[in-house]
């Protein structure tokens, strides 16, 4: 089973499964895919981080994230958010898909050929595809920022208009930069004559990346973070992500028995929000790149540290907020096999639309990530050269018996612990299947790209019983549109190792589709 926020995508990862890949090898067909049909959320420029697990039940993270560049004069007081001084981050995407293909060969016995795992994404870029209506409505939704995306809109827009939802968008400057990733290796993209003419593009359009800074990029494959809850151990990605983020989360619930309260009921989310700004409050004093700062993960995660943190919770008062807010936007891809092999998958350019910056005439649109730097000297997260910087996406699994039970992950920024809250307590706790989990209403705390108000957003379909009882509490709230595209895409696959039976969805909020084969 494959799924992803588009469904395009996820039938290129499920026609590999159907000729008898592995899980891994149709993740990497389907974020290939996406590169090209979800170019507002992913693409070869951005950053990309996998949690793999073989049928053995060996789990391990790979962290495609790219460091700032040598040259950082000019960032001491300010990091702009667009344009071409805020590509200041190499892109680990298409290392990290090289490295989780490495050990799909090596380690699960993969046997499909790089080349073929690009090959559908390429036919769909010289081909041509249908504009989705995520990427339709990103669009619309940034066209008063033109003039900072003039890039973005040169290339997706003709004459400047907005396009359909269903025209078809054919992309041949990106289709031949796949075929050179794809005919010379993954490693074209950092050394070779592809990483010439993207140095020669970033360094024309103002960017402080250089030659040197893409040949210093390399994934890194390396041990997940884990955590029990209930009778199962979550697993997801250290720093400098926000995994340790979501695992704190689900460690505080974990010292409720969530059965005794209803599913959606005001003390589901009162609860589910506290813990969120107890573990945010931790993630803003301490997360940073751990080769250059001490993170205390293994305190952070430790079960008295993490019962300290839920003794402070009051069911009756929410706390204080708000606190710093972290942009990003990404697709998440989960796939699964039948040997047992899986893949849970998160991809990004950070922002929408990324940096705004096309990169030459490689059709490779730049991500946005180093702004997510600190330029305080006093914080973890400053700014350094060739630190990697705080990186919101955490891919995840649940495991049971040692065996991937539960893929997740989410679009969304500072929304990803907090739909991935949501979410897992209605998987784990109330046994939802995924699609119900999924489609039930969600809250998101802090701001929005169309709110900056730091109060909680709930969506219209939560019970008025509800709203009111968490105003009670002194939640300061707003509303929005029910199923709204700004409460994230996540996507979810169960996998019921007993049976062999898998159940997968994608969030009706995107274009997306799970697939079984």
């Amino acid at each position: 089973m494959v799924t992803s926020p588009n469904a395009v995508a996820s039938e290129c990862g499920a026609s590999v499964l159907r000729a008898g890949g592995t899980a891994v090898e149709a993740a990497i067909a389907t974020c290939a895919a996406l590169y090209v049909t979800y170019p507002h959320f992913c693409g070869l420029g951005g950053d990309a981080l996998l949690v793999l697990a073989d049928k053995s039940g060996k789990v391990q993270a790979v962290s495609g994230i790219g460091q700032a560049a040598q040259n950082i004069a000019g960032y001491e007081q300010h990091i702009p958010v667009r344009g071409p001084r805020s590509a200041l981050t190499s892109a680990g995407a298409v290392s990290a898909l090289e490295c989780a293909w490495h050990i799909s060969r090596d380690q699960m016995g993969g046997k499909s050929s790089w080349y073929s795992l690009l090959e559908p994404a390429m036919a769909l870029a010289f081909e041509g595809y249908a504009i989705s209506k995520s990427e339709r409505f990103w669009l619309q939704f940034r066209q008063n920022e033109r003039d900072a995306l003039a890039d973005v809109f040169n290339s997706f827009c003709q004459n400047d208009v907005l396009p359909k939802v269903g025209e078809l968008r054919r992309r041949p400057d990106l289709g031949l930069s796949m075929k050179a990733i794809a005919t010379r290796g993954a490693r074209d993209f950092y050394e070779g004559e592809l990483a010439s003419d993207l140095a020669k593009g970033l360094r024309a359009a103002g960017s402080p990346l250089r030659a040197v800074d893409l040949a210093a990029t390399h994934a890194r494959a390396e041990a997940p973070l884990r955590l029990p809850y209930r009778d199962g151990v979550l697993v997801s990605q250290p720093p400098p992500t926000q995994g340790m983020s979501t695992l704190q989360i689900m460690g505080i619930l974990d010292n409720f028995d969530l059965q005794k309260l209803t599913q959606g009921s005001a003390d589901h989310y009162h609860l589910m929000i506290e813990a969120i700004k107890l573990a945010f409050d931790d993630r803003n004093q301490y997360l940073s790149d751990p080769d250059f700062v001490d993170v205390p993960t293994q305190r952070l995660l430790s079960p008295g540290y993490l019962s300290a943190q839920a003794a402070q919770i009051n069911m009756q008062q929410a706390k204080a907020w708000p606190n710093v807010y972290q942009h990003g936007d990404t697709v998440y891809v989960g796939a699964c096999d039948a040997a047992g092999n899986a893949a849970s998958v998160l991809a990004t350019v950070y922002f929408d639309w990324g940096s705004g910056v096309m990169v030459g005439d490689s059709g490779i649109l730049w991500h946005n990530r180093g702004a997510a730097f600190s330029t305080d000297k006093h914080h973890p997260n400053i700014l350094a050269s060739g630190k990697r910087p705080f990186h919101t996406l955490n891919p995840g699994m649940y495991l049971k018996n040692n065996k991937p039970h539960i893929l997740f992950g989410t679009q969304g920024a500072d929304g990803q612990p907090q739909t991935l809250a949501a979410l897992l307590t209605r998987l784990i706790d109330y046994d939802m299947d995924p699609a119900s989990a999924l489609a039930a209403p969600r809250f998101l705390l802090g701001k929005t790209f169309s709110d900056s108000s730091d109060n909680l957003k709930l969506e219209s379909d939560v019970p008025i019983g509800v709203v009111r009882s968490l105003k009670e509490r002194g939640h300061q709230l707003s509303m929005t549109d029910a199923q709204s595209p700004l409460m994230g895409h996540p996507g979810a696959i169960v996998i019921h190792t007993d049976s062999g039976s898998m159940i997968g969805a994608h969030d009706p909020r995107s274009d997306g589709l799970a697939i079984g084969v």
